[in-house]
């Protein structure tokens, strides 16, 4: 017989016996409506909700006790998939393991406070009105009247939490289902239209959809903060010493940025140079190097996170007065196309884990600074991010660098190998009037950066008591280095230390694998000050015992060489560098000509 259901998708018919079950029928009113959950499933006689009852109530009873007939109708409810899908994916999204500062943002109001105006409040002391009232973080008319660009990241989540109870207060749905969805500018794969996968079909269901250009307007770190000013004039002083530029990783931990309504900042506490190789107009380096894995262990046995990247882009003016070149300014640029397709590439390997997104990942904190010069001639640092578009765009394989450093190159699109959709973006042109222009083939690249600004504490607590250099720009030391340190402060506490309590230091003792893990641990908690100090505890460990012999070892094979080579060249006088009277530039005694400019030395 049939029986007609009647549900909220319309009417339908479905093809039962009389001796069937009601299980039976719920199984096809599933498979009917793609209902996965069939405890949701509630029918009825009547058209009223509130008379249904669960269909698997009577699960064993059959139709034809239930004096149901050929034709009669049922009236059916049942939950919808979609909103079953927000619960699991609410509670897998609350599973994500994210930054520390973030469990802590989520807990904070963060409202703007206003004193009591004198004009138009009222009242005493201890009410208030519209015009003191606290004003929430994402308020637009406080963002606008003092000029920030960019809001934080959680006070961007909050608006869009708001702006959705707004729409649909009464919605169960609107408040399970996480608010940020990462930009995909892929085509979907598979599709539902039917056809061949890409590359071989597309349709408008899997193509992405036309990318307008605008300024992002929050950022996901609010502010860099190096916890030493040392920290970046090592990077300045490889260029002083040899001209060439440098880029190092950023280690370091985020923290509450006070400044800033629930804003966060990167607290750097140490700089890694990886392998690469310098020239005077950049730097050459393979992504991911050899001993990354190894870095980054070292840095979470410290605390520490990878946060971002600084590289220097120097050029001495030739005054002689210690200035340099200003080659970044609004008339330029600030980020070039193909630094800016390096951060997207970073933050792309670095994403931001938060559980307010779909897939548990969300944009990253990664940042990018810039060590160059202002406007002045000073030397200056700069931090930046890229939009979460041109994130996703570079993902796709959109965009490329161009070889002016002001614009990005948008691709052409191939059959049947990349799709490229349309791109446009907006200006102001010289009318005042807001005009949309395709960005093929260029765009100019400041729709992809968000400013980040940056500075040092007024009074430096940092992390690693060791602040000077103890490989001259290069990567953590060998083993002879790490001997020659370690070997003569063995019976000096203090001493032992501020040598240990040294990035660099402990990721060469971790690198000679004579360690474990567990040691290597308490060897860290000694360096950072997480524990006391203790010689005797350090005595104790098996690990650092094989690390002293190792160290002998290589200590009593240095003696003999360096003897030798004392006795060999004791009769010769050392040659003393000399200083370019044009460029400042210091070369090796031995040149006739500057290495940096090409001018004589010598009249």
């Amino acid at each position: 017989m049939l029986l007609r259901i009647r549900s909220k998708e319309g009417m339908a018919r479905v093809q039962v016996e009389p001796t069937d079950t009601f299980a039976v029928l719920a199984a096809k009113i599933g498979e009917l409506h793609h209902i996965d959950d069939l405890t949701t499933i509630a029918i009825s006689d009547q058209p009223n909700p509130d008379t249904a009852r669960p269909i698997l109530q009577g699960a064993d009873q059959t139709l034809q006790n239930a004096n149901l007939k050929h034709g009669d109708i049922l009236y059916v409810t049942y939950q919808e998939a979609k909103a079953a899908e927000a619960v699991e994916t609410s509670s897998a999204s609350a599973a994500v393991e994210q930054e520390a500062v973030d469990t802590f943002l989520e807990t904070q109001r963060g409202l703007i406070k206003r004193s009591k105006d004198p004009k138009f409040c009222r009242h005493g002391d201890n009410a208030m009105c519209d015009y003191c009232m606290p004003l929430e973080p994402y308020d637009k008319d406080y963002l606008e009247q003092n000029k920030i660009k960019h809001m934080s990241f959680h006070a961007y989540i909050r608006s869009i939490s708001a702006s959705q109870q707004n729409k649909a207060p009464s919605s169960a749905i609107s408040t399970q289902l996480p608010p940020l969805e990462e930009p995909n500018y892929k085509v979907k794969v598979p599709c539902s239209g039917g056809h061949n996968p890409w590359p071989e079909g597309i349709c408008t269901k899997c193509q992405p959809g036309t990318i307008t250009l605008q300024r992002q307007t929050y950022r996901m770190v609010d502010h860099v903060e190096f916890s030493s000013s040392k920290l970046i004039e090592q990077v300045i002083d490889f260029w002083r010493k040899t001209g060439h530029q440098r880029i190092g990783y950023l280690y370091g931990r985020y923290e509450p940025y006070l400044d800033v309504p629930l804003g966060s900042k990167a607290l750097v506490e140490a700089i890694y140079e990886p392998p690469q190789e310098s020239h005077v107009d950049g730097v050459q380096l393979d992504l991911p190097w050899q001993e990354e894995t190894m870095v980054d262990r070292v840095a979470r046995a410290c605390g520490l996170t990878r946060v971002g990247v600084v590289f220097t882009d120097l050029t001495d003016d030739g005054t002689q007065q210690g200035k340099v070149v200003s080659k970044r300014h609004v008339d330029s640029f600030f980020l070039s196309s193909l630094e800016c397709s390096f951060a997207a590439e970073l933050q792309r390997r670095f994403p931001n884990r938060t559980r307010y997104s779909a897939s548990g990942s969300y944009g990253s904190k990664f940042v990018t600074c810039v060590i160059s010069g202002d406007l002045d001639g000073n030397i200056d640092v700069k931090a930046y991010q890229v939009s979460e578009t041109m994130t996703a765009m570079q993902d796709a394989d959109i965009v490329e660098p161009s070889r002016k450093p002001s614009v990005i190159r948008v691709k052409e699109s191939i059959p049947h190998q990349r799709y490229v959709p349309d791109v446009f973006y907006k200006f102001k042109n010289e009318y005042g009037v807001v005009v949309q222009e395709p960005a093929k083939p260029t765009f100019p690249v400041e729709y992809m950066l968000v400013n980040v600004t940056n500075g040092f504490p007024q009074q430096p607590t940092p992390l690693f008591a060791n602040d000077q250099v103890i490989n001259d720009g290069y990567s953590h030391p060998d083993i002879s280095i790490v001997a020659k340190r370690l070997l003569r402060v063995l019976d000096q506490p203090d001493a032992l230390f501020k040598t240990l309590s040294d990035f660099h230091m402990l990721c060469a003792i971790w690198s000679m694998d004579v360690v474990s893990a567990a040691e290597f641990g308490s060897i860290c908690d000694m360096a950072i000050g997480k524990v006391p100090f203790s010689v005797d505890a350090l005595n104790k460990l098996q690990g650092w015992q094989t690390l002293l012999v190792l160290l002998n070892e290589a200590g009593t094979q240095m003696a003999p060489a360096s003897s030798s080579g004392r006795s060999t060249s004791s009769s010769m006088t050392p040659v003393q560098p000399i200083s370019c009277r044009h460029c400042t530039f210091a070369n090796p005694g031995t040149n006739e000509s500057c290495e940096m400019c090409g001018l004589p030395l010598k009249d």
